[in-house]
């Protein structure tokens, strides 16, 4: 397909909400940057308007079409089926392999020419993905490409915008301003000055085990969790029935502080402003990355044990021509999912992780200018799209 060379083409993205946040979080940054980045037409189609207002506060739960950030969004409905060629975008996304409208898909067939149709995958470090990446498969008289993201040249690279490392930069350059922030959720002068981590997990993680050995330690912990996050561990810490939006204890050497879900830019702020962040699923975890703070990612549980061996493959990269102290962040990450064959406690793993942040926050800046390396997810998906025929 040629796209049109006398305006921006026109793009679709449909997403079905698995991950709560982490689907429609990718979806609504890439949404965001192809439209106001590059002039891209964007409609970004999604079953679950609730979750998107928890990252996106100015959605409308109750309207149908809305505009947003620049792209236009719409409720995708089950019974959304009859549509015509003028409806159909010059590229049409489905997310991570989501069954899109038989109606839509019956009028791409119609346009001349088609519509660049991709299937932009989840993202992982796994080798096999290099071969997949950008392979066809005819449907319905079209051909879908297959798009991965990824920590390769080989791969389309990840989510993200121009400008956001110079933003970074500046905000985690002023104490002033990171103090101003995260004053807004209730953190003090003395909470501040005490080692601050980010926390963001699944239910399964081991919090509670955590939570004793912060609270047990001779350095001030300050942990900052969205509510409803560890909902469990977090109410039994405060201990006094609820773990709603301004929560906040103090016990032995941790306070732990929950805090609202924010907005995308803001979730970014949060995560510069932290010295360490507990991110999970996909769009945190890409997040932390460009943060260039050391992370421990929690990945999505899937059957078998399967995400034990795409954690372990994004490791195995991560810890390439590394320090060899780096090996105290490998092994809390296999820990904190299950993963560990070695019988180690977080009174033990902490310790040493902790000794060793100033070597991992070098190397989360050296993966950081590699990753950049590769281009940015948005750019290069589109760069393959007008290069599709």
């Amino acid at each position: 397909m040629s796209l049109p060379s006398d305006r921006a083409p026109s793009l679709a993205i449909f997403c079905k909400v698995v991950d709560n946040y982490g689907d429609i979080g990718i979806c609504w940054r890439l949404a965001r940057q192809l439209s106001g980045e590059h002039g891209v037409a964007v409609t970004l189609w999604v079953d679950d308007l609730v979750s998107f207002q928890r990252i996106c506060p100015a959605i409308d739960v109750a309207v149908e079409v809305q505009q947003a950030g620049g792209v236009t969004v719409r409720h995708w409905r089950a019974q959304d089926g009859v549509f015509a060629t003028d409806d159909i975008a010059d590229i049409v996304i489905e997310f991570f392999a989501c069954d899109i409208a038989p109606g839509y898909i019956a009028a791409m067939a119609q346009c001349a020419p088609h519509p660049v149709w991709l299937n932009l995958e989840g993202l992982t470090a796994e080798e096999w993905v290099e071969g997949c990446h950008a392979l066809t498969s005819p449907r319905h008289g079209m051909i879908k490409y297959f798009f991965f993201p990824g920590f390769t040249r080989k791969t389309g690279g990840l989510l993200r915008e121009a400008g956001l490392d110079e933003k970074r930069l500046a905000f985690q350059a002023d104490a002033l301003a990171m103090a101003a922030f995260l004053g807004q959720f209730g953190v003090t002068a003395a909470e501040m000055s005490a080692l601050k981590v980010s926390l963001f997990c699944y239910p399964s993680a081991p919090v509670a085990e955590l939570f004793a050995v912060w609270q047990a330690g001779s350095e001030p912990v300050t942990c900052l969790v969205p509510e409803g996050v560890a909902f469990d561990a977090v109410q039994a810490f405060i201990g006094d029935g609820t773990a709603a939006v301004g929560a906040a204890r103090t016990r032995g050497a941790l306070t732990v502080r929950v805090l609202p879900f924010v907005a995308q830019d803001d979730y970014d702020r949060l995560l510069w402003a932290c010295d360490v962040n507990f991110v999970r699923g996909e769009d945190s975890f890409v997040r932390a990355q460009w943060a260039g703070r050391p992370f421990l990612w929690h990945i999505y549980l899937q059957d078998e044990n399967l995400h034990h061996v795409k954690l372990r493959a994004f490791l195995q990269r991560y810890a390439a021509d590394a320090d060899a102290a780096i090996d105290s962040l490998v092994q809390a990450a296999l820990a904190w999912n299950g993963a560990s064959v070695h019988a180690l406690s977080w009174a033990q793993l902490w310790p040493a992780l902790q000794a060793d942040l100033p070597r991992i926050s070098a190397r989360a800046q050296a993966w950081q200018r590699q990753m950049q390396s590769n281009g940015d997810l948005a750019s290069n998906l589109l760069a393959f799209a007008g290069a599709t025929r």
